[in-house]
């Protein structure tokens, strides 16, 4: 069993693993740099088990969950003919339309933990997806690594399209009242803010830690945001000065928190750098704040 505690583990070693989950230091340049905090009786290996993401331990809603109906569906892809693999889940017991949301994964594909996401989105009383922008690659390869490599390959404005598809997929279906909402993770960040910039239909917008749109697009926003930053998150907060002050000064409505002491991936349960309090209270402020835009 791991003994190492969070508390024990210097910030620098979390910028690390960002650094790394980000591409910009392959896993050679990271071990390596890692060893420089292999020191009181810890290893290189103890530290990347304990970073590294733990899915298998942290799953809170289990794809069999009786309370929902959770099934993989293909709809139409943005370019190309092809289709977009993704998670559908929603109340097994729902006799109504529900409020639709697309769940965008981070920078590695549709990996168990975002599916999870996806599953409490539903247990909150909506409709959600989740699609995998790896489906033409192949898919989630099965590990965060291998899913990053693979990512990396496609451009990202395509990915872009594909989700903006998914909304078009959700807002039609069926049990959707038409009312859809996006939130995502990091990279899942920077698409649901451009989500807001493409689609003026889109009911509400809650970017975890996300890259933000080039200024001059902020004018085509039409959705309400929520955005949840990270105080310890240096990288991408960088622009969010300038994002507000385009927010403000375009009269948009927003509203945005800054978790104090909180890593980039605080929501993520699945790696130390999760914050129970903020994850918690953020999520809570999420399904709240759906529960009024996509009624």
């Amino acid at each position: 069993m791991n003994q190492i505690k969070k508390e024990d583990i210097k910030q620098e070693v979390f910028d690390l693993y960002d650094d790394y989950a980000h591409n910009r230091l392959d896993r050679r340049e990271f071990m390596q740099k890692l060893s420089t905090y292999a020191v009181g009786g810890l290893t290189v290996a103890s530290l990347m088990s304990f970073i590294m993401p733990d899915y298998k331990g942290a799953i809170q809603i289990t794809s069999d969950d009786p309370r929902l109906k959770s099934e993989y569906v293909q709809y139409q892809s943005a370019k190309g003919g092809g289709t977009i693999k993704a998670l559908l889940s929603r109340p097994a017991d729902t006799k109504k339309k529900l409020g639709g949301i697309v769940v965008v994964h981070e920078n590695r594909g549709l990996n168990p933990h975002i599916e999870d996401v996806a599953r409490r989105a539903a247990l909150a009383g909506f409709i959600s997806i989740a699609p995998d922008a790896l489906t033409p690659l192949g898919g989630y390869p099965g590990n965060d690594d291998e899913g990053r490599t693979l990512q990396s390959k496609r451009d990202r404005n395509e990915m872009l399209e594909d989700f903006i598809a998914a909304f078009d997929y959700l807002r039609s279906h069926k049990d959707c009242n038409g009312k859809v909402g996006v939130v995502g993770f990091c990279f899942g960040g920077w698409i649901a803010n451009m989500m807001a910039v493409r689609i003026p239909d889109l009911a509400a917008s809650v970017p975890f830690y996300g890259g933000q749109p080039a200024i001059e697009e902020v004018t085509k926003i039409k959705a309400p945001l929520l955005l949840h930053y990270a105080e310890l998150d240096t990288r991408v907060n960088e622009g969010w000065p300038a994002y507000e002050k385009a927010l403000k000064e375009n009269k948009k409505d927003y509203t945005a928190y800054m978790y104090a002491n909180a890593n980039h991936g605080f929501h993520n349960d699945t790696t130390p750098r999760f914050d129970k309090t903020a994850a918690e209270l953020a999520w809570n402020r999420t399904v709240d704040f759906f529960k009024e835009k996509l009624k």
